[in-house]
């Protein structure tokens, strides 16, 4: 155990001993999103580098605070990528990216980040270190306990280290824009995509405010992100002829979504039924029109029916709290699910919490049984009614 995992052991273990909470901390890009906590700093970023590299199996085991850049610099040498690109700078670490299930465009091509981790190690809210999956694709021992750490926000143990699967580099990798027939209903332009023979990395439409950012004309467009050799690309690239005018992109616009927003937006995720897709981006433009927020910066994954919001600072400072409040609670369009990224503080009293429930108590009961992790990130009530009544009942995960 190295002098860094040693340090960050006991300083958890002497936070259970003491009841203090704890807010784990690596590169910092995080620490805006999720519901406002408190508490003692535990810096996780200086536990980095590669444990374990093995290119034929496809696999590489980090240590948390290793940054997605410093993996694709790693992994890039012997033509070979970890397939995730969050919303989040390149600076952020694998720890927070695993910690958020951050996903992006890729998810669709590549899997979503659960689908990547392939095990994990991490110290628990008592201090202690477990470890779950394993170090090669075949092996599944401890798969669920992987998959409750990835999305926990770390209010599940404190992720040090992972094990995770790689992708061969295509031969090409470019980005094309679309622009679309602005005349058009939205259904119609999406239409042709479902029986288009085409295998995107990545695709995700944009409204005219995202584009703007972006440096492309501000209008609705869809990026498409095309890799494999010459001959496929060029294929593919002719069947998108029939959404509307195609044209490449040098720059690297799907890296530029990774840091496009800005400090201090209101950011939210609304999934629904792909085949909805159409009628959740009108519904949550027409909502952002009914409180006088005109400039939203709006992207869908497509094949996913989720469509990403965010709203800058100077959109939104207008409402009051009576407005944001409502703003909140009717975002999403019936049968949708919203997933709130950041908010401004006041907002958060209007987003009900996502781990209140027995089984979700009782987990967090058997990991962090003084609840110092993060606590407060997903909004359980500071005391826990929760936890006291699972306690009564004699309850345990």
């Amino acid at each position: 155990m190295s002098d860094v995992m040693r340090a960050l052991v006991d300083q958890v273990a002497q936070a259970h001993e003491s009841c203090t909470p704890l807010r784990i901390v690596g590169g910092g890009t995080w620490l805006t999103a999720g519901r406002p906590c408190s508490g003692d700093t535990l810096p996780v970023g200086e536990h980095r580098g590669a444990v374990e590299y093995t290119p034929g199996d496809l696999t590489i085991t980090v240590r948390a605070g290793t940054t997605l850049r410093e993996l694709h610099e790693t992994t890039a040498v012997n033509g070979q990528w970890l397939g995730l690109d969050p919303a989040a700078h390149a600076g952020a670490n694998i720890g927070a990216t695993i910690a958020t299930a951050a996903d992006g465009p890729l998810s669709v091509s590549m899997g979503r980040v659960r689908d990547l981790v392939l095990g994990l190690e991490c110290i628990t809210g008592r201090g202690e270190v477990i470890r779950a999956g394993g170090r090669v694709v075949k092996n599944v021992a401890g798969f669920d306990l992987v998959r409750l750490q990835t999305g926990a926000w770390g209010t599940l143990g404190v992720i040090t280290e992972a094990t995770l699967r790689l992708r061969a580099l295509p031969e090409e990798d470019r980005t094309f824009v679309v622009a679309t027939d602005q005349r058009a209903a939205l259904e119609s332009v999406l239409a042709p995509l479902v029986n288009l023979p085409v295998a995107p990395l990545a695709m995700e439409l944009v409204n005219g405010a995202l584009a703007s950012t972006l440096g492309l004309p501000a209008s609705l467009c869809l990026l498409v992100r095309l890799g494999g050799n010459s001959a496929r690309i060029g294929g593919e690239q002719g069947l998108l002829g029939v959404l509307g005018d195609v044209s490449e992109v040098e720059r690297p616009v799907f890296d530029a979504l990774q840091s496009c927003e800005p400090l201090g937006a209101m950011v939210a995720q609304v999934s629904h039924m792909p085949t909805l897709i159409s009628t959740t981006w009108r519904h949550i433009v027409d909502h952002c029109s009914a409180h006088q927020i005109w400039q939203p910066m709006l992207r869908a994954s497509l094949a996913r029916g989720m469509v990403r919001m965010v709203i800058p600072p100077d959109a939104y400072a207008h409402m009051d709290d009576e407005a944001l409040h409502r703003f909140v609670r009717l975002l999403a369009p019936p049968g949708a699910h919203v997933s709130w990224q950041q908010l401004p503080t006041k907002g958060w009293t209007q987003v009900p919490s996502s781990v209140a429930d027995r089984l979700s108590v009782g987990i967090r009961r058997a990991l962090d049984p003084e609840r110092i992790l993060n606590r407060g990130l997903l909004g359980e009530p500071d005391g826990d009614a929760a936890v006291h009544a699972v306690r009564a009942t004699g309850a345990s995960a």
